[in-house]
């Protein structure tokens, strides 16, 4: 139950703090669009989309508005629960088995088997040995 909290808090917290730090990357910033961003790219798709401006309330409009004002408290409480309810969810969901099968332990010992020589020596054939007279 603890692992459920706790990925919820943590899923709340990650959720409103990653919101600026993605649309600064994107380049909706403080100051308006950043050059050769993201945010350009759509900036400049919408405004010839809409006939060379950007409409009022168009999803270009709203993420700049959200990069330079920051999201309404609101906006941040519902974000959060959102966040809150996936971290849960990750939280309480179990332990994905690992791509790789389960190491055999007796796998050290069929190395070294393994690595004995499994070939006995050449014995020299019949008659070949010296007489002493």
């Amino acid at each position: 139950m603890q692992r459920v909290a706790a990925g919820a808090v943590l899923g709340g917290v990650a959720a409103v703090a990653a919101v600026p730090v993605v649309l600064g990357a994107m380049g909706f910033t403080g100051p308006g669009i950043a050059a050769s961003s993201v945010a350009a790219k759509m900036m400049s798709a919408a405004a010839v989309a809409n006939g060379g401006g950007v409409a009022a309330g168009s999803l270009v409009a709203t993420l700049q508005s959200v990069g330079a004002a920051g999201l309404s408290t609101s906006s941040n409480i519902l974000l959060a629960s959102v966040g809150s309810v996936f971290g849960g969810w990750l939280g309480s969901s179990k332990k994905a088995t690992s791509s790789s099968p389960p190491e055999e332990p007796e796998a050290e010992e069929k190395e070294a088997e393994e690595n004995e020589s499994q070939v006995e020596p050449p014995k020299p054939p019949a008659g070949s040995e010296k007489h002493e007279k």
